[in-house]
């Protein structure tokens, strides 16, 4: 099964298929052959023992793209695709998110997809959730409300496939009811890792899998180092939730910055290890962002603004400003003549008595002799919040 095809078709679709099998993902030389050349004559020079290295590598690892190339044999990836319900996305294709270009020479040669859904479409509107594989309790909770809320407004969330953050995100989606990708550092034939296979299997049928490494292929600690450039790429921004200094997600933000898109943060207890590189983030120019609705701020559309936060209304918020301040001129222990009150409240001495009698009736102030007095229940209002009346 192959993508719907764009520019590409027959014996270009299996030199794709060939180069993805036989150079690494994210190779910025082998981009540029590509980008110069093109996929065949890049694949001729590989297949061609008597035509001379491509520039830019040394005779030792020429002999190690050539012997890779002997043994490659895209037919055959095709065919173990198609058995796994997998598909081959080329660049130029209809299904093809075209804000991987963004990453130049680094952009996959091609893509393998699982499931059911339309890649670049599901791109349009994504966000990135990534974070600690060992995250705690709060770094999964976080996740997956964070995930679950994206979810519900209709945002696809993007994460690894990972232990932690990353399997919290993708559940959190799926709960809700909505869409999530994973991008596997390994053939998305063969679920990885092992402990998450009932997980990628959900996701592979009602979302989507995606990799670039070839049916098969197994995942290695720099394959999932590069493929986090892939999640910046497809996203609009990248929130990372847990991440200790030395993280792998903190290399997905570092490649959404350098793409200018969104870089966001949730920040965590300050004397958590786990929240560090976190927190290093936002001191430098990530956003600082606590729920789905800042994060839509941020990502969406004109106009999709979070509400605005506020503490709790108390009982005084609700009187009118001239009333409250003549109500902040009382003083605290004692009562005072309304001349006095009015210096106080910078007003004249009948509005002041005016107000007085308003504060009164609402239960705030009480007649003391010729002066006035805050009442017992105002007094206890300053400690509980609570209404007076």
């Amino acid at each position: 099964m192959t993508g719907t095809r764009g520019v590409e078709s027959g014996d270009a679709l299996l030199d794709r298929v060939f180069l993805n099998r036989v150079l690494e993902p994210g190779d910025e030389t082998a981009g540029r052959w590509v980008r110069e050349y093109g996929p065949a004559t890049v694949v001729r020079r590989l297949r061609d023992d008597t035509e001379p290295p491509l520039p830019g590598v040394g005779p030792k690892r020429w002999q190690g793209l050539r012997a890779r190339a002997e043994r490659a044999d895209p037919a055959q990836d095709l065919a173990v695709a198609q058995d796994a319900g997998m598909r081959f996305l080329s660049p130029g294709d209809t299904e093809w998110p075209r804000q991987l270009d963004d990453l130049g020479d680094a952009r996959p040669l091609g893509l393998w997809v699982r499931g059911p859904a339309d890649l670049r479409m599901w791109a349009l509107r994504s966000v990135a959730v990534v974070g600690a594989r060992a995250c705690t309790e709060y770094g999964a909770h976080m996740a997956a409300t964070v995930a679950g809320a994206l979810a519900e407004q209709g945002w696809v969330v993007v994460s690894g496939g990972a232990y932690g953050v990353d399997g919290a995100a993708h559940r959190g989606a799926l709960g809700a009811g909505g869409a999530t990708v994973a991008v596997l550092a390994c053939g998305v034939d063969r679920p990885y890792p092992r402990g998450h296979t009932q997980l990628i299997n959900r996701i592979a049928g009602q979302g989507l899998l995606v990799g670039e490494l070839p049916p098969g292929e197994h995942p290695t600690p720099s394959r999932f180092i590069v493929r986090n450039r892939v999640i910046a790429a497809l996203t609009r921004g990248t929130v990372v939730v847990e991440a200790a200094h030395r993280s792998g997600s903190l290399a997905t933000a570092r490649a959404a910055r350098r793409l200018g898109r969104h870089t966001m943060g949730v920040p965590g207890p300050a004397t958590s290890a786990l929240s560090a590189g976190v927190h290093e983030l936002l001191r430098q120019d990530a956003v600082l962002v606590t729920d789905a609705a800042e994060i839509i701020e941020l990502v969406g559309d004109m106009g999709e603004l979070a509400p605005e936060r506020r503490g709790p209304v108390l009982p005084r918020d609700l009187l009118r400003p001239g009333a409250r301040a003549v109500l902040a001129a009382l003083p605290g222990q004692r009562a005072a003549r309304a001349d006095e009150i009015a210096r106080e409240a910078q007003t004249t001495e009948d509005d002041a008595v005016a107000r007085l009698y308003e504060l009164r009736s609402l239960g705030w102030v009480e007649r003391h002799g010729d002066g006035w007095k805050l009442t017992r229940q105002t007094m206890m209002t300053a400690r509980t919040g609570r209404s007076p009346c």
